[in-house]
């Protein structure tokens, strides 16, 4: 594993263009099929699963801190509505730009549930109400990050996302540039440094690389729906797209069409970003929530890597994405 991870590296990171095999294991929200998501304990049991990369959701907390959530809203990770029951929007929701960071720090992260049923929406995961976890700092998620780096010799990436910045913006703060100035001091700024960002915002990407001048790797996010699909990731929309990212991040479904395993297709979607120069890297792997179209983790492993060529993906099951490729040690692109 260790020397799959190096080689990964050295390949996707050293000299390489935007396509590069073997493909990369991106834990999504850490390992977070296991304990609850983007706490520092699931990126450190990511990290010693030998995940090529650890993914950072960030937003801002009130004192314009950015913080590693997956949600601008913090009441479905966490005890908010417990602890501040007064500090709710009018739509009823606790906002993580309405706390400050020591405020944010004193809530307990759980795993994720309905927060109108207070359900959970893994059953089968962590349990609630056991453990003691926090919400972290983007600053020291990356600090903690590298000094896992140095204590086992690993050199594990981060793959970093601004969330809804046109959201943030409208609050009259710029989430983008508040966390440039947090990459750079931890040595993420060129695009052989092992970071990603990424964002589904086209404007937002393409203001990243002109006018905040970003010189690394930049992701443009995609999701599911007809009309995006049209234009975005068109041959032209991808195209286009390559004059300023350098890989797309879309939904499984934009690759393995269908609604059954007996119907399904995979898409042109891989080949035609390889064509304009983007590398692909779709989300997510969920061994407990598979898609219609597949019949097993194995099948859709099989079918990302094998069939439709994709340079990485998303897991949530990161030792499991991992073992796979193991024991497929060459799917090539």
């Amino acid at each position: 594993m260790t020397s799959r991870l190096l080689t990964t590296l050295t390949l996707a990171f050293l000299f390489a263009p935007a396509v590069a095999a073997p493909p990369l294991v991106i834990a999504h929200r850490g390992a977070s099929g296991y304990l609850p998501e983007h706490t520092l304990e699931a990126k450190a049991l990511a990290h010693g699963m030998a995940a090529d990369f650890l993914e950072q959701d960030v937003v801002l907390s009130k004192d314009n801190v950015p913080v590693v959530l997956h949600d601008i809203q913090i009441d479905a990770v966490t005890n908010a509505a417990a602890r501040f029951p007064d500090r709710h929007r009018p739509d009823g929701r606790w906002y993580a730009l309405d706390f400050t960071i020591s405020e944010l720090q004193q809530l307990s992260v759980t795993e994720r549930r309905d927060p109108k049923t207070n359900r959970p929406a893994f059953p089968n995961r962590f349990p609630a109400g056991v453990g003691a976890f926090r919400i972290p700092t983007l600053d020291e998620e990356l600090a903690f990050i590298a000094g896992l780096n140095h204590s086992t010799g690993r050199h594990t990436g981060i793959y970093v996302e601004i969330k809804q910045p046109a959201w943030h913006r409208k609050q009259g703060r710029d989430l983008s540039r508040a966390v440039l100035p947090i990459l750079t001091k931890h040595g993420y700024q060129s695009k052989q440094d092992p970071c990603w960002l990424q964002c589904f915002e086209p404007d937002e990407v393409r203001r990243l690389r002109s006018d905040l001048a970003y010189q690394g790797r930049l992701v443009q996010l995609t999701g599911t729906s007809p009309a995006e699909a049209a234009s975005l990731l068109s041959p032209d929309g991808l195209r286009s797209l390559a004059s300023f990212a350098d890989a797309i991040g879309p939904a499984i479904p934009s690759i393995i069409s269908g609604s059954s395993p007996d119907d399904r297709k995979i898409t042109s979607l891989v080949h035609d970003a390889h064509a304009a120069g983007l590398a692909v890297h779709p989300y997510t792997i969920r061994a407990d929530s598979l898609p219609p179209t597949v019949r097993s983790l194995d099948d859709l492993h099989s079918l990302l890597f094998i069939d439709a060529k994709v340079d990485g993906l998303f897991t949530d099951f990161p030792d499991r994405t991992s073992a796979w490729l193991t024991s497929h040690p060459s799917p090539s692109n």
